[in-house]
């Protein structure tokens, strides 16, 4: 996979796929949305808000269904992606993805939360194409912030003009 073949921008990647970044969700506690570090860009675990509210609750495999958990996590990485963008200068500041962990609050009998994390991972190759390959981590926990089935957490790569 050749990275410099594609010179599509995130920015058209996301109009084409009737995409737009979401404002960056307010902290609910006492940290950043994301922080610019010697060219890398950590995001804090963002959940799936959508103006402002969790649009689900409850753990994956009991009251949330996996494929429901997949669109969840679209929307959480979609979130960190504009957390990510705001300290960068919008999503075109972003050179590439570099990791992705995704928790998923999972009933204990629910062992798929790889399948959940796939609509994040799909998501972010869809928006930066081949720069959006990444390593990953789909970890399955007790419980998450507000009772949120899934959280994600992104790391990603800043242009050099970005910092």
């Amino acid at each position: 996979m050749n990275e410099e073949l594609d010179e599509t921008s995130a920015s058209v990647r996301l109009g084409e796929l009737g995409l737009a970044l979401p404002a960056v969700p307010t902290p609910v506690a006492a940290y950043l949305p994301a922080l610019l570090s010697s060219g890398q860009v950590f995001t804090a675990g963002q959940l799936p808000f959508v103006d402002g509210t969790l649009v689900e609750v409850g753990k994956v495999g009991a009251e949330v269904g996996p494929e429901r958990a997949a669109e969840l996590a679209r929307i959480a990485v979609l979130n960190a992606v504009s957390a990510a963008a705001s300290v960068v200068g919008g999503v075109d500041g972003i050179r590439r993805v570099v990791k992705l962990v995704v928790y998923v609050a999972s009933d204990p009998s629910f062992t798929g939360q790889a399948a959940v994390a796939n609509g994040a991972s799909e998501l972010l190759q869809q928006v930066f194409g081949p720069r959006g390959t990444h390593a990953r981590s789909a970890v399955g926990v007790a419980v998450l912030p507000l009772n949120s089935p899934v959280e994600v957490e992104l790391i990603v790569e800043a242009s050099a003009a970005s910092f």
